[in-house]
């Protein structure tokens, strides 16, 4: 059977013995090396472990040492310096795969231990729009050492951070990455957060050159697989019809009586140089939350829609909203739970369409409380976007930001996909294929964290069912754009 070399994080003797035991019990395993970020001596009972300083474990510059020394058929590489305990045979099960799909890279669910209890941690497969720089693939990877080599023989860059995530977008484009959903490793669990507090990680500002360097090594990506898009948009007319107000507030609910009002009250309270309405899509409440509309359709303004159908998500009240015939020229989002942040949100998402061209706006938010005081990470703004590049990096990362709003014409042609997750994001890589999408760095929302938000505390099935479905969408649009690069 073919053999494997092992590369292990090593911060001392007592963290790295047990894995060390696990590997050395597998008669394929042909050498172990300990790649270390601090300089250490050779220990007694580590003699015979050849050890490598790196910097860090995500450095192009570790991949290529890794690269270089590897001289067995696989390389298998451990990014966690907690012990793992590897499955029966799981090695052997791992080498067997990969011999018979060939695939450049695997990875496997694994079991997770968390306060000496195991739980399932199963992971999704990998497609072409797997371009998060957080996919999760576990922390116990296979690559077959040819296609690890010739990958990096491809790599001109010098990432610091995103040295691993240039990798496997190098090796997918000339090789298959196979997820083994079969659970072959135990470690612990040492994140301890909740889904709603792990989705901004990547906004935190101590990570900016982190995200800088993740969006050139995806960018580069999307060259080398004919997905780029070059900065040229396609122009927006905002005279080609007659609409009964200039902008509708969107908001679709369901049984959200604690928060409607302040929403309703953000609105009627807008303060605007032009007509506007807000329309309410109330999803079939029961909840009290249709009471709470109706106190307040005396204001004209108001306009409270109860559909017909029992079968629609956030994305399909979205369309009954942009369908009506009342619906504004621009149609501006408002989350049910959330508020706009002052009296003059309307006014300044509206102006940004004219000032900017575009067929959608993205604005700024600040994440708070459910009494609306600010909690970390505070501002997301979202300063990642450019006009120059805004609509490649939106392949890698996985939102748009808050509140958006819409050209309703280019709207009504799209149309929102029919789901409560992800609706958005699809609909904004849509518009951003041809338009412009317009930008407010000014805070005008204000975003409520509370428990029961849809993604504050997810398990990892549900997490796994968002995950794999926003990756379809990037895997739709990335075929989108290699058939427009390909036509032009």
């Amino acid at each position: 059977m073919p053999r494997i070399d092992c590369f292990i994080l090593y911060e001392s003797p007592e963290q790295v013995q047990q894995t060390l035991h696990e590997l050395q019990n597998s008669s394929i395993v042909h050498q172990i090396h300990l790649l270390t970020i601090s300089p250490v001596e050779q220990e007694k009972n580590l003699s015979g472990f050849p050890v490598i300083s790196v910097k860090r474990i995500s450095a192009s510059e570790t991949i290529r040492q890794i690269a270089t020394t590897a001289t067995a058929d696989y390389v298998l590489l451990y990014l966690k310096t907690l012990p793992v305990q590897i499955g029966y045979l799981a090695l052997e099960r791992m080498i067997r795969i990969a011999e018979d799909t060939q695939a450049g890279m695997l990875y496997a669910d694994s079991y997770r231990i968390i306060e000496g209890n195991k739980k399932l941690h199963p992971l999704i497969d990998y497609q072409q729009g797997s371009l998060r720089d957080d996919f999760d693939f576990g922390s116990l990877l296979l690559f077959r050492t040819d296609a690890l080599k010739m990958s990096m023989q491809g790599i001109r860059e010098d990432f610091e951070y995103a040295g691993l995530y240039d990798l496997r977008l190098k090796i997918s484009q000339k090789y298959s990455i196979e997820h083994i959903n079969e659970y072959l490793y135990s470690e612990i669990e040492i994140d301890r957060r909740s889904s709603g507090e792990k989705i901004f990680d990547y906004v935190d500002p101590k990570n900016r050159e982190v995200q800088l360097e993740m969006e050139h090594a995806c960018t580069n990506h999307l060259k080398a697989i004919g997905a780029y898009l070059v900065p040229r948009f396609e122009d927006v007319h905002f005279d080609k019809s007659i609409f009964p107000v200039e902008a509708s507030v969107i908001i679709p609910v369901f049984n959200r009586v604690k928060t409607i009002e302040d929403a309703i009250q953000s609105v009627l309270k807008q303060k605007t140089d032009f007509s506007f309405n807000l329309i309410i899509i109330d999803n079939h409440s029961t909840d009290g939350t249709s009471d709470v509309i109706r106190r307040y359709t005396s204001d004209k303004r108001l306009i409270h829609l109860i559909p017909d159908r029992f079968d629609l998500g956030i994305g399909g009240c979205w369309n009954v909203g942009i369908d009506y015939a009342q619906c504004g020229k621009f149609a501006v989002q408002l989350d049910s739970d959330d508020v706009y942040s002052d009296e003059y949100t309307l006014q300044t998402m509206v102006n940004a369409f004219y000032e900017q061209q575009c067929g959608m706006v993205v604005g700024s938010y600040r994440m708070t409380n459910f009494d609306m005081q600010t909690i970390p990470p505070g501002v997301i703004d979202h300063r990642e976007w450019t006009d120059e590049n805004g609509r490649n990096n939106a392949l890698r990362i996985n939102g748009f930001g808050a509140p958006r709003a819409f050209y309703t014409p280019l709207l009504r042609q799209l149309h929102v996909p029919n789901t409560s997750y992800g609706e958005d994001y699809a609909l904004g890589l849509a518009v951003s294929r041809h338009y412009r999408i317009g930008r407010v760095y000014n805070v005008v929302y204000l975003c409520r964290r509370w428990e029961d938000n849809s993604d504050a505390a997810l398990d990892i099935q549900k997490m796994n069912m968002h995950n794999l479905y926003k990756d379809r969408i990037r895997t739709w649009e990335v075929k989108a754009r290699q058939q427009m690069n390909v036509s032009e």
